[in-house]
């Protein structure tokens, strides 16, 4: 993660994963139920773009769902991509 970022925080009343840089907040947003935590949308400022805070924010995630014993839903396009680069969250990742 960049230097000028602090650690992804699971802010739960809003259902999204958030890294605050100066004013400018990165989140990808989230549904959960019981068993599943579908990854619904990633949003990174223009001006954060390629600090791999995107990336951060999904290894949250799925950190997130393998405590929780979530199947993890790869609503997101950013998220489907990064999970096919990364084989080790395979197991988690359920059918949508």
């Amino acid at each position: 993660m960049a230097n000028n970022t602090d650690q992804v925080i699971n802010n739960a009343e809003q259902y999204r994963f958030e890294v605050e840089s100066g004013s400018l907040t990165s989140r990808l947003d989230y549904r959960r139920d019981r068993t599943t935590i579908a990854l619904v949308h990633t949003e990174v400022p223009e001006e954060l773009q390629g600090q791999g805070i995107g990336g951060e924010l999904v290894q949250a995630a799925m950190k997130h769902a393998r405590e929780k014993g979530l199947k993890v839903l790869p609503y997101c396009p950013f998220v489907a991509a990064y999970l096919g680069r990364h084989s080790e969250w395979n197991d988690m990742v359920g059918e949508i």
